[in-house]
């Protein structure tokens, strides 16, 4: 509140801020009105001034002028009285070149008369842009000031959002988780997350917001698009669908104060809204999510069903995997019965090769020892012929 005294009753009364700047902008006005008035009649009146000498001086000259090429024409006249011919061409040399002289002093009396209105003119166009370039200012500042909630002031852009959510928590979100965001295990985190679900537990709609202010007293002003980037891998760290970057950066930019800001084609499901469209972002959002609710719901159920499946798929794939187990285990012995079975059989075979090999050694000495008789073995023994011979007799 500011405090003010009557001029007139020297009576002391309190105004809000905005009486006082209207006030002041009155008080302004009239200083500057009455300041471009007297300037512009002096102005005014400096014209008229400058007018009045010049065409004076102009007519004085123009007198003298006139005056002298009289004198002139007189002298000439009577100099050449002798000849009428001769008298002729001066008399109309001569006003000929009195009258440029005077149509020349003419063009230089306009000349500067339209000089001084242009200057003029000039001077008027330059007081009027100076006006509207300071009404300009006034609205931009006004229209800045109207869109912000007087509550905020004295507040941070986190504690007006926080008390402009908890005041419509209870009839418009009972069951909505809107709280800081305080985990920061990957580095960074948002400034708040907005969550809210149906009756079942199933989510409807999940939004990261960080909200970005600035002083104008700030030397290096920060630009939204410096924000976005970070605020989307916060958003997907966190497992959100919306991301929502409320800012009071670039205060003057027509594309951030015309409303809902749709900033998807840089980053999925992001938007960027000034504080007075804070309510109205989460009530889009949420109203849009509750028509997926129904299918929300749906997917929940079918993935309830495949976590069951997923059981049965993975106690058959145990079963699987511990009869595989044990297979390979009997296939292992199996084959190590086998193994040594063939290595009997091998025993057996060169066993039965030799007996074999035995029996036809034996067959062809069998062959040899009935292949003998008394004329082989006495042949070349006649000692052993001569007593087989006496056997015989």
């Amino acid at each position: 509140m500011n405090e003010i005294n009557c001029p007139h009753c020297d009576k002391a009364f309190k105004i809000d801020e905005a009486g006082y700047a209207d006030i002041l902008k009155q008080v302004r006005d009239s200083e500057f009105d009455q300041q471009l008035h007297d300037r512009l009649a002096l102005a005014e009146k400096e014209k008229a001034g400058a007018v009045e000498l010049a065409v004076s001086k102009v007519a004085a000259e123009m007198q003298s002028a006139a005056a002298t090429k009289d004198s002139q024409i007189q002298e000439l006249k009577a100099k050449l009285d002798a000849g009428e011919v001769t008298q002729q061409l001066a008399v109309t040399v001569a006003v000929g070149k009195v009258e440029k002289e005077r149509d020349e002093l003419k063009n230089t009396l306009e000349r500067a008369e339209l000089e001084k209105e242009l200057a003029t003119k000039s001077l008027e166009d330059k007081y009027l842009t100076q006006i509207k370039d300071r009404d300009d200012a006034i609205e931009r500042l006004r229209d800045m000031k109207a869109r912000l909630s007087t509550k905020m002031v004295g507040e941070t852009l986190e504690l007006h959002c926080e008390t402009e959510f908890n005041r419509i928590r209870a009839t418009a979100f009972p069951k909505a988780y809107f709280e800081k965001d305080n985990d920061a295990k990957s580095g960074s985190k948002g400034d708040y997350i907005f969550r809210d679900a149906g009756e079942d537990g199933t989510e409807i709609v999940s939004i990261m917001f960080e909200m970005k202010n600035e002083s104008d007293a700030t030397a290096s002003k920060k630009k939204n698009e410096d924000f976005l980037k970070e605020l989307d891998k916060d958003r997907n760290e966190k497992g959100c669908e919306y991301a929502v970057l409320v800012s009071l950066l670039e205060s003057d930019s027509e594309l951030y104060n015309t409303g809902i800001v749709d900033v998807s084609h840089r980053y999925p499901n992001m938007y960027v809204i000034r504080p007075q469209f804070f309510i109205p972002i989460i009530t889009l959002l949420r109203n849009a999510a509750m028509g997926a609710l129904e299918y929300k719901t749906e997917l929940a159920e079918v993935k309830a069903q495949n976590v069951d499946i997923t059981h049965f798929e993975s106690d058959l794939d145990n079963f699987k995997t511990a009869f595989s187990k044990n297979y390979d285990l009997a296939s292992k012995k199996f084959q190590t019965a086998i193994a040594e079975i063939d290595k009997s059989i091998d025993h057996l075979q060169k066993t039965r090769d030799a007996l074999l090999g035995t029996d036809r050694n034996l067959r062809l000495a069998n062959d040899k020892a009935q292949d003998v008789t008394i004329k082989k073995l006495t042949r070349g023994n006649p000692t052993m012929a001569a007593k087989f011979d006496e056997l015989d007799k």
